[in-house]
C-alpha cells in the first residue's frame, strides 16, 4: 500500500504496507454497478482501500488476477466487479452496450467532420 501526498509542487510516495500475493484470499469491489474507487482486500484481516479512480481499481484487479494465474494458480475470489471489465477479451461484449453506444457516437462525430470538410458548391 502506497501513501501519496503533495508538498508544494513535489509529489511524494511512501510504502506503508506490503503483503504477499499468496496470502490474499479475496478482493471485494463492494458495488459492481456503481462507479466507485473503493474496494476491500481480504488477508488475515480485511483492509478497506481506495484507488485513484474506478478504472484504476479495475486495472489493479486485472493485474492481480493475471499475476495469480501466472505464478500461483490458486483460486482467488474477485467479487462485486463487473466481469465484462475484468477480462480483457470480454470488453466488446458488454452487457449494458457501453461500447456500442461509444462506437455510435464516434460514427456520428466522424460523419460530422466529413460533412464539415466537404466544399459547398
Amino acid at each position: 500500500m502506497v501513501k501519496h501526498w503533495r508538498v508544494n509542487r513535489e509529489e511524494k510516495y511512501e510504502i506503508v504496507e506490503k503483503w504477499f500475493l499468496k496470502d490474499l484470499e479475496m478482493i471485494d469491489g463492494k458495488e459492481a454497478d456503481t462507479d466507485n474507487p473503493y474496494f476491500d482486500m481480504h488477508f488475515h484481516k480485511v483492509y478497506n482501500l481506495e484507488a485513484y479512480s474506478c478504472a484504476s481499481k479495475y486495472t489493479f484487479a486485472r493485474t492481480i488476477s493475471k499475476l495469480n494465474a501466472m505464478y500461483l494458480k490458486k483460486d482467488l475470489k474477485i467479487v462485486n466487479f463487473d466481469e465484462t471489465y475484468l477480462n480483457d477479451d470480454l470488453i466488446w461484449s458488454s452487457s449494458n452496450r457501453d461500447c456500442l453506444v461509444l462506437m455510435r457516437i464516434c460514427f456520428y462525430a466522424f460523419n460530422l467532420v466529413c460533412l464539415s470538410l466537404c466544399p459547398l458548391s
